[in-house]
Formats: C-alpha cells, sequence, structure tokens
C-alpha cells in the first residue's frame, strides 16, 4: 500500500460527455459497463448533474431520476456524485428554496452520495439554502470554488489572487463544507500555479481538498501532477477514450505514472483498459457530436476565451443550429470582451451560457441589439454579487425597461423568489402527482413539459411514428389546412417524401405524404417553399424568429393594443430566454404557433397591424 495513496474520482459518465459530447451518452451505452467501474476501486463516480438533467430530457427523452435509479443499482460500492449548481440547482436560473430543498432531499434520496455545489460567481449568497438542504439530508457536502484568471493566462492580477481563493476556501469550510474543490472547468489552472494554490489552501483546511481541472489548455496532466506533489487528496480523471481535449486528463497514464510512489492510486489497471475498449466500440455513433473544426487536441486559445469543456461543444452545437458555424471565429474574440462588460465573472454554467449565448447574439445581430432576460436578471443583481463592476453603459442597456427600473438588489436574490413547488404540481397534474414529475417540470417547465407528455403517452416520441394517445374530445379527422401550412421534403433511407406541416398544434400534422423517386436534392419549388416565413400584409409588422428556438409562452392575445417596444412572446434559443418585443405600435394580427413548439430562424412568430 502506498504510504498516501491519491484518491481519483471518475467523471466518465458526467462531465466526460458532457464536455466532448454535448452530454448525449445515452444510458443504454453506460448500463454494460457500469458493474465493471463499481469495482476498479474509484474513490467516487461523478454521473449526475450538470448539464446530464437536461440533455437527458431535452434530447435522448430519458428519465433523469431512472438514470440515477439504475446507476446506484449497477454500482452499489462506489459513492455517487453530482454537480449542483447552488440555488440553480441543474438549471440556469434560481430557483425558490423549497425547489431547492425537495430536488436535493430528493436526490438524496434516489441515489446521491456526494453533493458538489457552486456558484457561477463564488457568491455564498447563492449556496447558503444548498449547503443547508444537503446537511440535512445526512449526505457528503462537497462547495467547489470556481476557479478563474483575470488575463495574462496565470493566476493573480486585480481579481483572482491567491488572497481570494484562500477567503473562499475558509467561507465555504465555515458553511459546513465537508470537503473543499478546485474546480477548474476553462483548464486555466498553470501547474505551478496549482502547487501554490494547494500549498497555499492545505494549511487552512481542516476537510480534504480535491482538484477539478479540463485538458483544454493542453496543461492538466502537468497540472494535476503539480497539485499532488502538493498534496491535494483527490483528483479528477476520466477513461482515455472519453479523456483529454476539453474533457478531464486520463486515469491510465496517471496510474502507471504514479505506480510505486507514495501516491500510488493502487485502480485496477486491466479493469480500467476493458472499460475503455468497451467505450471505444461504441463511440463511433457520436462522433458527429465531436468538436471537429480543428486538428489540434489542445486549444491554446483558451487562455484568451477561457470557455469550459460544456460550453465549447454547446457553442459548437448551437452556432450549426444557427446556420453559423462559419463565424465561430468571430465569437470567440467577441467572448472575452462580453466577459468584461458583465464584471469578469467565472465562465461556469449558467454565467458561461450567459456570456456564451450573448456573445453570439452580438456577432450575429450587432453588440447588445438583443439581450436575454437571463442577462437582465444578471445585470439586476437576480444572480448574485458579481466580482467586478458591470460596464456602466452595457448595464444601463440590459436593464433597460427592467421591472424594478433599473434600480439593483441589494440583499439575497433567492429572498425574493416566491414558493414555485406548488404551482408547478398544478400544472403537472394533468399527467402525474409524482413528485420528480413535478421536479422536472419545476426546473425546465417547457422542455420538461414536452418530455412529461411524451413519458405519459400524450404525445410521440420524437422521431416515432406512432401516435399519440388520443383524449375524447380530439376529432378523429384531420383538420383544415390552415395558409401557414409549409412544404418540405424529408430524406429516409434513399426515398424522399413531399411533406406539408401545419404549425398549429404542440405537435404539428403530416397533412400529406407521397413517396416519390429517389433524388439527390430537394425539389427548387418545395426547398422555396421550406425557406420563405409567412408574409405580413403591406404596412404590417412581423416579428420573426431571430434564430432556432423554442416559443415558451406569448404574453400578449389576438386583438390586444400594443406600443413599440412592448413585450410580445418570450422565445428560448441558446437555452436562454429571449423577450421579443413589437416593432410598431398597434393590434396584435396573429399569433402563430402554440408555446412549446420548435421553431426555425426567420419563422414568423407574431404580426401587428398598424
Amino acid at each position: 500500500m502506498a504510504a498516501n495513496p491519491i484518491k481519483i474520482t471518475d467523471t466518465t459518465f458526467r462531465d466526460a460527455h458532457q464536455s466532448l459530447l454535448a452530454t448525449r451518452l445515452e444510458m443504454a451505452d453506460m448500463e454494460p459497463v457500469a458493474a465493471a467501474m463499481d469495482e476498479i476501486g474509484f474513490h467516487s463516480m461523478e454521473v449526475w448533474g450538470g448539464a446530464t438533467f437536461d440533455a437527458a430530457t431535452r434530447f435522448l427523452n430519458e428519465d433523469p431520476w431512472e438514470r440515477l435509479r439504475t446507476f446506484k443499482r449497477l454500482m452499489p460500492n462506489t459513492p455517487l456524485m453530482m454537480l449542483l449548481r447552488g440555488q440553480s440547482l441543474v438549471g440556469y436560473r434560481a430557483y425558490a428554496d423549497d425547489v431547492v430543498d425537495t430536488f436535493i432531499d430528493r436526490a438524496a434520496q434516489v441515489g446521491i452520495d456526494i453533493f458538489r455545489v457552486f456558484d457561477a460567481l463564488n457568491d455564498e449568497w447563492n449556496l447558503e439554502q444548498a449547503a443547508r438542504a444537503v446537511k440535512a439530508s445526512g449526505k457528503h457536502l462537497q462547495m467547489a470554488i470556481c476557479y478563474s484568471i483575470t488575463e495574462g493566462g496565470r493566476l493573480g492580477g486585480p481579481i483572482y489572487s491567491l488572497d481570494y481563493y484562500v477567503d473562499r476556501a475558509r467561507r465555504f469550510q465555515d458553511m459546513g463544507a465537508d470537503s473543499i474543490c478546485i474546480k477548474d472547468m476553462g483548464g486555466l489552472l498553470a501547474p505551478y500555479d496549482a502547487f501554490d494554490l494547494v500549498t497555499a489552501l492545505k494549511p487552512v483546511l481542516n476537510v480534504p481538498l480535491q482538484l477539478h481541472t479540463h485538458y483544454t489548455s493542453g496543461m492538466a496532466s502537468m497540472t494535476v501532477l503539480k497539485a499532488i506533489e502538493a498534496g491535494v487528496d483527490v483528483v479528477d480523471t476520466c477513461l482515455a477514450p472519453l479523456a483529454m481535449r476539453t474533457a478531464q486528463p486520463a486515469i491510465e497514464p496517471l496510474e502507471v505514472a504514479l505506480r510505486g510512489t507514495e501516491r500510488d492510486c493502487g485502480l485496477d489497471l486491466a479493469a480500467i483498459l476493458e472499460v475503455g475498449d468497451y467505450l471505444e466500440s461504441v463511440l463511433p455513433k457520436y462522433r458527429h457530436l465531436m468538436q471537429d473544426s480543428k486538428s489540434a487536441v489542445i486549444d491554446v486559445r483558451v487562455l484568451d476565451h477561457q470557455i469550459p469543456g460544456g460550453m465549447a461543444s454547446n457553442l459548437i452545437s448551437q452556432l450549426r443550429e444557427a446556420n453559423a458555424l462559419d463565424r465561430l471565429e468571430e465569437v470567440l474574440a467577441e467572448l472575452p470582451r462580453t466577459r468584461r462588460d458583465l464584471g469578469n465573472p467565472p465562465l461556469v454554467t449558467p454565467m458561461s451560457q450567459m456570456i456564451g449565448s450573448q456573445s453570439v447574439s452580438n456577432v450575429l445581430f450587432g453588440r447588445y441589439a438583443m439581450v436575454s432576460d437571463q442577462v437582465r436578471e444578471y445585470a439586476s443583481g437576480m444572480y448574485g454579487r458579481p466580482p467586478a463592476l458591470l460596464d456602466p453603459e452595457v448595464r444601463s442597456i440590459a436593464l433597460r425597461g427592467d421591472a424594478r427600473d433599473g434600480r439593483p438588489i441589494t440583499g439575497k436574490p433567492s429572498a425574493l423568489l416566491a414558493p414555485e413547488l406548488e404551482r408547478a404540481a398544478e400544472q403537472v397534474r394533468p399527467l402525474s402527482d409524482d413528485l420528480e414529475d413535478v421536479l422536472t417540470y419545476a426546473l425546465f417547465p417547457s422542455t420538461g413539459m414536452r418530455f412529461l407528455r411524451v413519458k405519459y403517452g400524450m404525445d410521440p416520441r420524437p422521431g416515432s411514428s406512432a401516435p399519440a394517445a388520443q383524449s375524447p374530445e380530439q376529432p378523429e379527422t384531420l383538420p383544415e389546412k390552415s395558409s401557414r401550412a409549409r412544404a418540405f421534403n424529408v430524406f429516409v433511407e434513399g426515398s424522399v417524401y413531399s411533406v406539408e406541416v401545419d404549425p398549429l398544434q404542440s405537435t404539428p400534422s403530416a397533412i400529406a405524404a407521397q413517396p416519390q423517386r429517389p433524388t439527390a436534392a430537394p425539389a427548387p419549388a418545395a426547398a422555396a417553399a421550406a425557406s420563405a416565413p409567412t408574409l405580413a400584409a403591406e404596412g404590417e409588422a412581423a416579428i420573426t424568429a431571430p434564430m432556432p428556438g423554442i416559443v415558451l409562452r406569448y404574453v400578449v392575445e389576438v386583438g390586444q393594443s400594443v406600443a413599440a417596444g412592448d413585450p410580445v412572446l418570450v422565445l428560448e434559443a441558446m437555452k436562454m430566454e429571449n423577450t421579443l418585443p413589437s416593432p410598431i405600435s398597434g393590434l396584435v394580427k396573429s399569433l402563430s404557433f402554440d408555446a412549446g413548439v420548435t421553431v426555425s430562424k426567420d419563422d414568423v412568430l407574431a404580426v401587428i397591424a398598424p
């Protein structure tokens, strides 16, 4: 036995595929090796939280609670860990205290042993409720300090100094942390800075210290080694097939490098290699999700743009959906400017998503021509205290039309939130009274409800031809086709089908599908129809989708009078909510979609008549 073995947390089933595969690894591809992973000897395994909850319901049609139950059943011997975003839980906004308490209690019951809790601003205001809830559950509370740098690529500077991190660690320990984690989501922690940081933290802590880093900049393996030399207690790694690039360093070379030393981790390398072989066999089906725009496996520019791994894969996916992948370099150049404008917050969810989405909007539509509701809330103080002052002009733009008239919040933001769980239960009651379903909806009302409707047979599973369950009131005959019906060519295994889709229902109806002879490209007339938005009459103003997204809700009704600039609807795009205003004063003539419908760029969402 080694004198002081380093303990290893494995991230293969959570952060590794979140970083490399946009969180799309399906449960069916993890189940076959979960039991084998349980026998390897990891200190813990991170399997839940972060973006996995959202991705499971939004993209994979998998119940995240059932995923956790499966992990617990297959891995009973290894403590299971989740990443929790403080008051934001696994979402992108602050939730009321009743949701925080209930979610954590349920996660503890279902299978989470270690809660890694962090706040994107390292603000203890946003950690207090979650920390209390974890302690009340009797589970391990690990509080994470989000690591960031101001500029220059190294520790120090006017904000993120050694004293800053020591102060955060002391505060978090005083809040009851059972361990402290240095959370380096961008791969920004340089090796010798890691040595200095661990050396400074160990004497002031009486709880274990863990290091989580990413390989993005190419420094992670060196950083982990220097942290181990300085006495860190636990480090995060993952299996080689999902390691490096924007994920964690690989465990295999680290195990060999430490073998025979006083910090030998003592893991079963043969078992690790066997699981790695299996992963290599299933990963080809996910290759389309890999970041394939560059030849290099490291991104040396991360020290400038500071994008964390999960954000990088999502950013590329979102630009591709907006048909703007060719503007990636412009977005990367814009990111540091946007971050400075907004007070240099650490780039970690939800701040990374806010900064990333705002940077995309700044490039595509002009700087701050469109500001998401989340950025407005952040500028008002609803996400907590930023590490530096916001640019006054940008803050003024963001708060234009704010319900609080631009007055900043001076206390704990969550204290302003009314309880949410009872209302969520009312919304879900027609489908289910299960608490886990209620929590799914409370966290993600739009995509969560869409998932629940599929789960309970009200809507067909995405990609399935099976009809949804019909209610007694639903007519058996097809509805009349409206003027908004649009023609598409759909290609299926060498055949092309001409399909008309009418966006009147939550699940569009295929009105006609006549097989044609295989062809290499859509017919010109069909292609034109598919891309042409519904037009407003002369003198009327159409509100169009600036990018692909989901219509969350309309805030007006047909026939209602609106003034120029009044909010008309909320569109979710790039996981951010964007309130779209009326371009003119007049009457609402038409609202084109139901809530929950996915729309394409340039789709007409509403028409305003003068």
